[in-house]
């Protein structure tokens, strides 16, 4: 091996480490936000919030995204993820740090509007940057440990914001958060490069007109990968937040489970939302069918357990809490396959804007079920048309992908722009 092939070579061996940052920045921008479901006994208390006004936050935390997620495409089909995901990443640290002197409720709110903006960047930043450093036999692998990094930073927000609520007030945690997205964000400036190889320079060519890129962003809503995208997304973003929502309230009304043995399943629901992720992306690398295969099995395994908790088997603690664990590893455990199948369908100097295009679509989703869940729970006194309603919408996104042949796979334009060990 002669000398610059050891070099490349070593620096190829750098994209575990990039693994890594990107995962870990990943769970300190979301850490506070991910925590304040568990922290909603504190801040109900402390700010006299009802239970559509904590829902709110977590929902203003989600609505700048909805257009932020295109802006940062667009950003990183220009700019070097580097310094669009560690600014990103620095806006969050920013907003909860203030946050911790928002005199109340309504400035709360505004913090975290601040926030959702920053973290606009983080999704779509790090999905490119692991997409970009991996060869197609390991980039599910390495997509699904980047995407668990927001289940765990969920379970590890719910251990440790509540701790800190109680011994030093609500305010402690979102200093907390902000230190914890501070590092993120360092960590990702200081540490992260670009791969060592790339066979199509930024702006390497001459620039289409704006109306002529809009036209060309526009047409990929219609292609059928992006359609198969956008419904298996927000089907299966609507299943997860519903159960990371209602799976305490489901044991607790339904299964007859105290609160404290509720919020402890809650936790092995998101720990097999981990495992899920690196799991079927990893499958997903191997797998005959193709990564919207590994989506398809998802969905399949989801309409088997929301039938489980709508017949009275539901009733019963211990099918209930299996059930549950089921959805978490299958229906927190799509992300890795999914977003690793955005990255693949994308022209490869459009893979930033695919990617925002399909997570801001899935925004929507994200902000829109946990009140229409909330509120159709509280009309109908029941979870069954609740897991109903989540159930139809997995059903149509299945129907939808049944056109698709065994062994499909979105077409690879997105590997030819980078050249390194497989």
């Amino acid at each position: 091996m002669t000398t610059a092939e050891e070099v490349a070579h070593t620096a190829w061996r750098y994209r575990w480490a990039v693994l890594g940052i990107a995962t870990f920045t990943q769970a300190a921008a979301g850490f506070f936000v991910q925590g304040i479901g568990a922290m909603g006994i504190h801040l109900q208390r402390d700010l006299q919030l009802s239970t559509v006004q904590l829902g709110l936050l977590v929902s203003a935390a989600q609505l700048v995204p909805l257009a932020g997620l295109l802006v940062a495409g667009e950003l990183l089909d220009r700019c070097d993820e580097r310094w669009v995901v560690g600014a990103g990443a620095g806006v969050v640290a920013a907003g909860l740090l203030a946050g911790s002197a928002a005199p109340g409720y309504a400035s709360l709110l505004l913090v975290l509007l601040f926030v959702g903006a920053g973290y606009s960047t983080v999704q779509p930043g790090g999905s490119k940057s692991v997409a970009s450093w991996f060869g197609a036999s390991q980039r599910g692998f390495a997509m699904g440990v980047r995407q668990a990094g927001l289940p765990l930073g969920a379970a590890l927000a719910s251990a440790a914001l509540p701790f800190i609520a109680e011994a030093y007030g609500w305010r402690a945690t979102p200093v907390a958060g902000g230190l914890v997205a501070l590092l993120g964000s360092c960590v990702f400036l200081g540490f992260y490069r670009r791969p060592p190889v790339t066979a199509a320079p930024r702006g390497g060519g001459p620039r289409a007109s704006p109306g002529t890129q809009l036209g060309v962003r526009l047409r990929m809503l219609r292609e059928p990968s992006m359609v198969r995208i956008m419904l298996t997304g927000t089907s299966l973003i609507s299943v997860q937040y519903g159960v990371g929502i209602l799976t305490v309230l489901h044991l607790h009304e339904t299964a007859s489970l105290a609160a404290g043995p509720a919020a402890l399943v809650l936790v092995a629901v998101q720990g097999a939302g981990v495992v899920g992720r690196i799991a079927l992306a990893a499958w997903s690398d191997r797998s005959a069918y193709g990564r919207y295969g590994s989506l398809v099995l998802c969905m399949a395994a989801v309409l088997m357990g929301m039938a489980v908790l709508m017949t009275p088997l539901g009733r019963s603690a211990a099918i209930a809490c299996c059930t549950l664990v089921w959805l978490g590893f299958f229906g927190f455990g799509w992300y890795g396959p999914w977003v690793t199948y955005v990255s693949e369908s994308a022209p490869p100097d459009r893979t930033g804007f695919a990617l925002g295009l399909a997570m801001s679509v899935n925004q929507i989703a994200i902000v829109a079920m946990p009140p229409v869940l909330g509120l159709l729970k509280d009309l109908s006194g029941s979870f069954v048309p609740v897991w109903g309603l989540l159930s139809a919408m997995t059903a149509v996104a299945l129907a939808a992908s049944a056109r698709v042949r065994p062994g499909n796979r979105p077409r690879s334009c997105g590997r030819q722009r980078v050249s390194g060990p497989p």
